[in-house]
């Protein structure tokens, strides 16, 4: 399947004339640490919870050490976050994270958390005990790595081809696009998960469907840009979109504000270059 505009359909439907707060969903997002903070820690986690609340979701909390979640508080006051003690998340936050995980819907984990092997074990009790929608993305790839038991049918893993490999063994990089669709549907099988392959183009499968995103340009490198795009993703799935049609809309939305953005922007694109352009995309989309 080739996405295009007509996925967004399935999205974004007439609502209700009578709605509630959480109707559409509550996202957590966790990650951040000392080293993401200031500049960075926008590009990582204020850019994705920007994304998220852009593409619809009621509510996006971030959970992220106190020196993260203070500058990201201060970039908008639509932000919520909750602050950790210490400079990385840390076994002494399970719990508050399980429990700041109960009201919620869906869960993105990985953005500037670093790889501190304390912080890697955390993220894996964390996905053990949680029941949620997840996106496992950047930092928390390699948490998984080291246990790939605690994946399950509704998490999406979204890997560029460096992480693939880490996770997978499997090299990527310079293959035909006939053998990177073979490859990811054997391990998105095997792995019994979501698999969304950043790339040019994007390649998802869940073991059975493939779907191809063509939206994404070359000045999309920039750092930051995979945020939106697991913030958009974390977004759909907190608002109850079954996870292979919202892996395939939050990729053609990023990758299509990427475009937008970079008519204009060119080499001088940002992360949050994209925000304005997936408002635009989804206030469309609800016509």
């Amino acid at each position: 399947m080739i996405i295009d505009k007509s996925i967004l359909k399935k999205i974004y439907k007439k609502r209700k004339v009578i709605a509630h707060k959480y109707d559409f969903g509550a996202l957590l997002i966790i990650g951040g640490s000392k080293k993401y903070s200031g500049s960075p820690a926008f590009n990582t986690l204020a850019a994705l919870a920007m994304a998220a609340y852009r593409c619809g979701a009621d509510v996006v909390e971030v959970a992220a050490p106190r020196r993260a979640a203070d500058i990201i508080a201060s970039f908008s006051p639509d932000m919520i976050t909750y602050p950790l003690e210490g400079d990385s998340i840390k076994k002494a936050h399970l719990k508050k994270l399980l429990k700041l995980a109960k009201n919620k819907t869906a869960a993105v984990i990985g953005g500037g958390l670093e790889r501190k092997r304390e912080t890697l074990e955390t993220i894996l009790a964390f996905l053990k005990k949680i029941n949620l929608p997840c996106v496992i993305d950047a930092d928390a790839i390699y948490a998984v790595v080291k246990n790939k038991k605690v994946l399950r049918k509704n998490f999406v893993i979204t890997p560029h081809a460096y992480e693939f490999y880490i996770l997978t063994g499997k090299k990527v990089e310079n293959l035909s696009l006939k053998e990177k669709i073979k490859i990811i549907k054997e391990q998105a099988t095997k792995l019994n998960i979501i698999i969304l392959l950043k790339g040019n183009p994007d390649i998802i499968s869940d073991g059975k469907k493939i779907a191809i995103n063509k939206t994404g340009n070359s000045y999309m490198t920039v750092g930051g840009t995979g945020d939106t795009l697991a913030g958009i993703l974390g977004s759909l799935l907190a608002q109850h979109i079954d996870p292979f049609t919202a892996t395939g809309a939050a990729a053609y939305i990023n990758g299509k504000a990427g475009d937008l953005a970079a008519k204009e922007k060119k080499a001088a694109l940002i992360a949050s270059d994209l925000i304005p352009e997936i408002q635009k995309i989804v206030s469309r989309a609800c016509k």
